[in-house]
């Protein structure tokens, strides 16, 4: 069975807040914080939508809809997130029978993302 309040705690540590601190993000008490993460209390929708931003994660996360965490991609350049989303549907993607290296089109994508973070602005 799927449990939000240990998901909550576990992304809360993984960010090495208390439940004073993430408190303090939210504008509620520790005691609220603590009701969410021993599931005696539901977060509202505002309060989920906020959770989610502030651990980069989406909300069907939260919700245990989708396994996967997310990569924020708000503060890169927009050359940046398209190479990263590229990069990541490209490893994605099946790979030829028996490979153990990199496809050329792959080593293409990550010398491009690291031209792109590491040229100057």
């Amino acid at each position: 069975m799927y449990d939000l309040g240990a998901r909550l705690r576990a992304l809360r540590k993984a960010k090495g807040w208390s439940q004073e601190d993430l408190g303090r993000k939210l504008n509620k008490a520790k005691s609220v914080i603590s009701g969410y993460e021993t599931d005696l209390r539901q977060p509202s929708l505002d309060v989920l939508t906020s959770l989610a931003a502030l651990y980069g994660v989406s909300l069907d996360y939260l919700a245990g809809v989708d396994k996967r965490e997310m990569v924020p991609v708000e503060q890169l350049a927009p050359a940046q997130a398209a190479l990263v989303q590229t990069l990541v549907v490209e490893l994605q993607s099946p790979h030829p029978r028996g490979a153990k290296a990199l496809t050329p089109r792959q080593l293409d994508i990550l010398n491009s993302l690291l031209y792109e973070f590491t040229k100057d602005r």
